[in-house]
Formats: C-alpha cells, structure tokens, sequence
C-alpha cells in the first residue's frame, strides 16, 4: 500500500502527497537552509591536476625521407581551472637548453587542443634557419606549455621544463644537372642538361634520353664558376656517388663508353646512381636522293649517311648539294621499298629543322629545295632522338696562336671558297712567329664538331696532308711554324678528294 503525506491548505483541508515528493521537498530546504547559512566564503570544487608535458623522443634523429611525416610532438594534459568551469587555452613555448625561453618559438593554440605535432621538414628548418644549428650535430632544447585560464584573476598553470635532443639533417638540393662530354650539352655548365626530380620523393632525380660516349658527373646548378656542389663517382664502386661540397674532393667521373638513349636515376640521400641503356633508334640507315645530291634519282644505289659511334641515333652525312631537290630514304631498292624523311612542306628552305616520316608511296611527298644561292657544300644531321635535322653549310675555320683567328673557336673568321675549294691567303704568325694552328668544320665549343689536324705532331706548314678527327676524340695533332717560316701563305683544302696545298707567298 502506497504511503502518503498530507499538508493543510489555505482553506484549510488537507492535501495528501505521495512520498518521494514529500523527499524531493525537503532536499530543497536543505540546500537553502545550508546557502542561509554561508556568510563570506564560496564552496570551491577542485576541477582537475597541474598541467604536465611530455615528448614523443627524448632523442631524435631528423631524416629527409620523413620530411612530409610526423616525427615529432609534445603532449600534456588538461592543467586546471581551479573549479571556476571557465575554459582553457594552450601556448606552448620551445627554445634551445639555456635561454630561458628568450629566443622561443610559441605557439598559440587554442582550446581543447593537447598536441603540437611536427612533421621532419619543418622541424628541420627550424633547428637549421631559426636557431642556427649545423646539420648532423645534437641540439639540447627545451619546452614548456601554459594552461591560460580565460576567466579574469584566475592563475594559469605553467608545466615544469622538459629537456630534449634533435639532431638536424642537411637537406639535398632542390635541382639536378647532367654536365660533361657524354651528355647532349657537353662542359658548357650554363647550358647543363636539368634532371626531373621525383614529385613523392624529390630527392630522387631521373634523366632519360642521349648520352654520348664520354664523361659526366652531376651538378646542383647552372653557375659557370665551377665552384658548387657536384656529385662525382665513388672511386670503389661506380654504383655509388661522393658528395663533393664547393667542387672539392677527387674529380672522378661515371663513363658512357657506348652512345644511345639511357635512363639514368640518383638518389641523393642514398648516394646511389643506376644507369640503363635503352632501345636504339627507330631506323639504322639513311640515303640521300634527288638530282640535288650526288646521288640523283637513283633510288638503288644512293649515298649513304654515317651512324656516329658516339651516339646512335644521330646520322649525318656531308657533300656538295647543287640546285635541285631531295628527300631522304631509310632505305634502298624499290620507291615504295620503307619509309622516307620528308619535310613537313614542299619545298622547304634548308634552314628548317623538322621533319615528318612517311611510309612508302603513301603521305605527301614533300622535298628540300636548293637554289642557286643556296647551293654549296653542306652538313646534314638527323637526330632521331628529339626528331630533328640541320641543314648546315660547311665552313672552314684556322684556328691556333699562328694563324689569323688565335685560339678563337666560338667566333673565327671562315676560309674563302673558290670553285669548291676552301682558300686562306694571309698571314701566318702574325702574333706567334712559330705559333701552330688545324682547321674546324663548326664553330661553337671544343668538342662540338670535325677537326682537320696534321698528320704528325708539329707538322711543316709546307706539309699539306692531315687527317680528320670527331670532336674531341684521338689525337690534336697541328702544324708548327718554325723560326724564320712566319710570311704570307696561300692554303688551299679539296675536301672532295681529302687534298691540301699550303705555299708561302
């Protein structure tokens, strides 16, 4: 049976009341007789500890293969708003052991937040550019956070000071070149051919196309002084790469020792480099044909261009070209036989530098055009590689201390041409009466085209045979003016029939 509690209302009957109401009633007075009771003194609850921090690693070793990641963090705990339900926001303070904080890094980070985290990049960059650590030596730091109390005239909680140690990384360059004799851009460090970095792993770096035979190392920008950073062969394994800060330490070189299209890839934190060379060239033969070639319409038995054994994918062929037009084979036999080399328009200028493949007798048949202002003796080179030609008249050039153009390779005055042949007629040893000089088919730099050298060393210069070297291989053989030979001379080169005249005037 359910007990009850009645009360006397103000007519004065009674009301009755189940139990638990008459208990919630008289908590009610309870709680107001014992406020009546309090006369200057609040009741505090306490509302949390004192703040405390901790770090992930006492001891950290930075690395740039974690440079996106999380690596690092200090944590703590809630602090205390000393029972006022008022909100708390966190700084947090880091500086290097000993500076009470006076060179600090602080960090405003808001309510509810018991983290700051830091990935190795940034952490790095830090230690590096802010306190001016040096890369690879152990740093003490320390930190504090503060729990900021929002309400006015309640004190904030301040953690004790945690130590640490962190060890910085240097960081690898942003940019790669190829730079050396084997590359497309030779020694010319200005013009270094740039390797693509990997965009998930930038200090890998990867370059794919030509390579000639020759040298190459790496460097870390385009400055002409050769006093950067370069990245050379590790003499006991050629796997391997040697950091050479400022250019310092040995000078060795990875060797292309056979031309083509490789794919070469470094990393710069492992030091490694792997090289592979790849598929060859699309087509291994091209002929000249057309009345203004030597080789006329005879599409059976047309002139050859040469493959270089420096790199295969590059032809080039050399010989008079009179007015007239020709396209250029892959092939010989019948007309519909392979594929041809065409220009993209009918009668193209020989200055143009593109070319399009066609198959057979299908596609437009298309053709260079010489004129009679045109005509002469010329340099062709297909590169198949960046699908390019160049059309180049050849020029002969003296070059040496006793002829007229010095050691002046980038711009030297040409020999005159007279009915096909190549004529000097001027003085030798002008400024070096026994002076030597050999002859370049290009100007530009050392290594960039054909020489005509003597066939000995210190050849006389009324000894007209010479032979031909590519670029900068072989011998550099030249002839030497000796005592009382410096004058007037008249030279005069065939280089149809390989022939030399030199006859002091």
């Amino acid at each position: 049976m359910k007990n009850f509690r009645y009360k006397i209302n103000n007519s004065g009957k009674r009301s009755y009341l189940p139990n638990d109401v008459w208990l919630s009633a008289f908590i009610i007075l309870a709680i107001t007789f014992l406020n009546s009771c309090q006369k200057e003194d609040d009741i505090v609850v306490s509302m949390g500890e004192s703040i405390t921090l901790s770090v992930s690693n006492s001891e950290l070793i930075l690395s740039q293969k974690q440079a996106s990641e999380s690596v690092f963090s200090l944590n703590w705990t809630r602090g205390t708003n000393h029972g006022t339900s008022s909100s708390i926001s966190y700084s947090v303070e880091m500086d290097l052991e000993g500076n009470d904080f006076a060179a600090a890094q602080i960090y405003d980070l808001g309510k509810g937040v018991y983290e700051k985290k830091f990935n190795a990049e940034e952490l790095n960059d830090l230690l590096l550019n802010y306190w001016g650590v040096e890369p690879g030596s152990t740093a003490s730091f320390e930190a504090r956070v503060t729990a900021n109390v929002v309400k006015e005239g309640v004190e904030d909680g301040v953690s004790e000071i945690l130590t640490f140690s962190l060890i910085p990384y240097k960081p690898v360059s942003e940019e790669l070149y190829l730079v050396g004799s084997a590359t497309p851009n030779g020694w010319d460090i200005g013009n270094a051919t740039q390797m693509l970095p990997n965009l998930s792993e930038p200090w890998i770096f990867t370059y794919e196309g030509q390579m000639k035979s020759g040298t190459f190392k790496f460097a870390v920008n385009t400055d002409d002084c050769w006093c950067q950073d370069f990245y050379n062969r590790d003499a006991a394994d050629d796997s391997k790469m040697v950091f050479n800060e400022g250019g310092t330490g040995e000078d060795l070189q990875w060797e292309i020792t056979e031309g083509g299209n490789y794919k070469v890839t470094v990393d710069l934190l492992e030091l490694t480099i792997e090289m592979t060379k790849l598929t060859g060239p699309e087509f291994n033969e091209f002929y000249i044909v057309g009345d203004a070639s030597p080789s006329g319409w005879d599409i059976g038995n047309p002139e050859a261009f040469t493959q270089s054994t420096a790199d295969p994918f590059v032809f080039t062929y050399e010989a008079v070209l009179t007015p007239g037009e020709f396209k250029i084979s892959t092939f010989a036999g019948d007309w519909c036989d392979g594929n041809w080399i065409n220009p993209s328009q009918p009668d193209q200028v020989l200055t143009a530098t593109d070319y399009i493949v066609t198959n057979g007798c299908d596609g437009p048949d298309n053709k260079w055009r010489v004129t009679e202002e045109t005509q002469g003796r010329y340099m062709i080179t297909i590169n198949q590689y960046n699908k390019s030609i160049k059309i180049e008249k050849v020029m002969l050039y003296i070059i040496g201390d006793g002829g007229p153009n010095g050691w002046n390779i980038g711009t030297p005055e040409p020999m005159a041409i007279e009915n096909g042949f190549y004529v000097f007629e001027g003085e030798l040893g002008a400024d070096n009466a026994t002076g030597e000089f050999k002859f370049s088919k290009y100007k530009g730099d050392w290594c960039d085209g054909d020489w005509l050298i003597s066939a000995t060393p210190n050849q006389s210069v009324t000894d007209g045979s010479y032979i031909i070297r590519h670029g900068c291989e072989g011998d550099d053989n030249k002839w030497k003016l000796k005592d009382g030979e410096a004058g007037n001379y008249k030279i005069t080169i065939d280089l149809d029939n390989e022939a030399m005249t030199i006859v002091k005037q």
